[in-house]
């Protein structure tokens, strides 16, 4: 079941609550693929399902960004103030070019689709040889995913062990596996002020068990095709030299 954009945007726009869990996230997406121009020069980058808050930062770094938004899910114009660069497409179907993709962020995609196999096989499709995704779900055993007063209370939550099965049938390359939004789903005050020194404890000390959301970094690896007949064309490379007479002892 996929979340209304409204919804979405309402959350993280408007509330404190969606504010923190969006600079959690970014922050670890950044950590991982730096929003520098020498890392994302002539890169594109593309984000699906509502993951248009992490992409800002590659903004003016990259050459082209993209942000795709199911049509189950709705549409709406990002970034504000700026040319558009959102598009509404169907979930297994987008409009773009085969292997155009470099980087790809996944964030309320994954969890909420209908045809998750699918889905994934379109994330390969779209990504480049050597292309990267990140693939942010929520997380089993955390707080927030009990939790449906949040967008990560719904759909499907995955286990560390899951996420990368599943990643790895779709015939992803795993590379690493980190988490995130280590902040109790909680709007009060005292949990807000506190977030960044929540989300530093969880990650020196808490690790996957008490974060909100997995993130799995996956490559896509295209080995070049073996030609048939190479092998036995050349196991033998001498065997032209057979029957020839052998060299006699004395004789130069």
């Amino acid at each position: 079941m996929h979340l209304d954009v409204l919804d979405l945007r309402e959350f993280y726009y408007r509330t404190q609550l969606g504010r923190a869990a969006q600079k959690s996230v970014r922050d670890k997406v950044v950590e991982l693929w730096p929003a520098s121009p020498s890392g994302m020069a002539g890169q594109t980058v593309a984000g699906f399902g509502f993951a248009v808050p992490l992409l800002r930062p590659y903004l003016p770094c990259a050459r082209r960004v993209i942000g795709l938004m199911p049509a189950p899910q709705g549409v709406m114009p990002w970034p504000a103030g700026e040319p558009n660069v959102s598009v509404l497409c169907d979930e297994t179907r987008w409009p773009l070019e085969t292997g155009m993709v470099d980087r790809l962020v996944v964030l309320h995609g994954l969890e909420v689709s209908d045809h998750p196999d699918a889905l994934l096989e379109e994330c390969w499709r779209v990504l480049g040889p050597g292309g990267r995704a990140l693939f942010i779900v929520p997380n089993r055993a955390g707080l927030w995913a009990p939790q449906e007063t949040t967008p990560f209370g719904f759909g499907r939550p995955y286990t560390p062990g899951q996420l990368d099965a599943q990643a790895r049938r779709a015939g992803f390359v795993p590379e690493r596996q980190t988490a995130a939004l280590y902040i109790p789903p909680s709007q009060r005050r005292f949990w807000l002020r506190s977030s960044e020194m929540w989300e530093g404890v969880g990650r020196r000390a808490a690790g996957v068990l008490a974060a909100g959301v997995l993130i799995l970094e996956v490559s896509k690896q295209v080995h070049a095709p073996r030609r048939p007949g190479l092998g036995a064309a050349v196991r033998k490379p001498l065997s032209i030299l057979e029957g020839s007479p052998k060299p006699v002892a004395g004789r130069v």
